[in-house]
């Protein structure tokens, strides 16, 4: 039964989602931690830690993650995994093969200008949803994210080099 719970709620996620992985977020808490109850809000934290450290797309690394904490197996990976992508690939076969009817078609154009806005909302609600009052990082956590983000931004610097040097720096402030 779990296994078709899991694979509803994911084909759910995969299929409302647009924007990719992080907009995925904002749906996978609100049907994972509210919704089902399968984790708390704590663990959902530390899903997606773990999720943007593996290679992959967030979206489908977390979708991993959950379904083996929430079967107890790999089975229930496999198929909250499998139940996130089929969507998309679904979705796309449909593109492909309607594609040269309709990319010039004013309403179609229209609509994809109309999604645009909500990705970023649905992005910027994931980043919210991970500072809740439980997860609020302490003053520490806020350096590391100040030190990065400058170094980012307007140092320029690598992103693989800002990732291991804000590492270092966890585990030295740690």
């Amino acid at each position: 039964m779990i296994y078709l719970q899991l694979f509803i709620s994911f084909f759910q996620i995969g299929l409302f989602t647009f924007g990719g992985g992080y907009a995925m977020i904002s749906l996978i808490q609100n049907e994972v931690v509210v919704n089902k109850g399968w984790i708390d809000s704590s663990s959902f934290t530390d899903i997606i830690a773990i999720s943007q450290m593996t290679p992959g797309p967030i979206g489908i690394n977390s979708a991993t993650y959950i379904g083996y904490s929430v079967s107890g197996n790999i089975l229930g990976s496999i198929v909250a995994t499998f139940a996130v992508c089929l969507p998309s690939f679904i979705i796309i076969l449909l593109i492909a093969f309607l594609y040269k009817q309709f990319k010039n078609n004013k309403w179609t154009e229209a609509a994809l200008r109309g999604i645009k806005p909500v990705i970023i909302g649905l992005i910027a609600s994931a980043a919210i949803l991970l500072v809740t009052p439980e997860n609020f990082p302490d003053y520490k956590s806020w350096l590391i994210f100040g030190a990065a983000f400058i170094a980012s931004w307007w140092g320029k610097q690598n992103p693989i080099r800002v990732i291991i040097a804000a590492g270092i720096a966890g585990l030295l402030l740690y």
